[in-house]
């Protein structure tokens, strides 16, 4: 029987691997439990590696001017920059990777679904967009299978995740062999 190479995906931390979201909670993710067997997961949870400690008071996406900031409303921090040299270290020096799989409206880790607020102190966000690290992981990994956990609870979203997963796994081997 063949053996398929096992992919090799980054996972927001917070997903079943530590407690270390904004209130020191871990989400308990049965798809992420079941996948462990199968694939190599590297957990990043990128507001722990700047620094912020856990608990901690939320961040937030901010439109300033006509710039996205990532700001802690409750200090007045803005911690743009710091996120920004994180992911680019760590994105820059990942290796081969076959996927992501990110926390869904994260202003770290979101994909898509995240909240965009017009100031640090706004109450209402303003429109909806993409996480620091995980817009950088769609604009650096195009080519990569890249979803958050809600998305996965849909079954086609699912299945064309793990499809395209498994076939970059693959890839990635036929290309060391050559």
């Amino acid at each position: 029987m063949k053996s398929f190479a096992k992919p090799r995906v980054v996972v927001s931390k917070c997903l079943g691997f530590a407690a270390c979201r904004y209130n020191g909670a871990m989400i308990s993710d049965d798809f992420v439990r079941r996948l462990a067997a199968h694939v190599t997961f590297c957990p990043v949870c990128p507001e722990m590696e700047i620094g912020l400690g856990c608990p901690r008071d939320p961040i937030r996406v901010v439109l300033a001017g006509k710039e996205l900031r990532l700001m802690q409303p409750a200090t007045g921090r803005d911690v743009t920059e710091a996120m920004r040299q994180f992911t680019d270290s760590f994105l820059g020096g990942l290796g081969e990777v076959d996927g992501f799989l990110l926390k869904s409206r994260s202003p770290s880790c979101g994909l898509s679904d995240v909240k965009v607020y017009g100031g640090p102190g706004g109450n209402r966000p303003q429109e909806v967009g993409r996480g620091f690290f995980g817009g950088a992981v769609l604009d650096r990994f195009p080519g990569a299978a890249v979803a958050d956990e809600g998305r996965l609870r849909h079954f086609t979203l699912r299945e064309d995740f793990l499809a395209r997963l498994l076939v970059l796994a693959e890839f990635r081997e036929v290309r060391r062999r050559l």
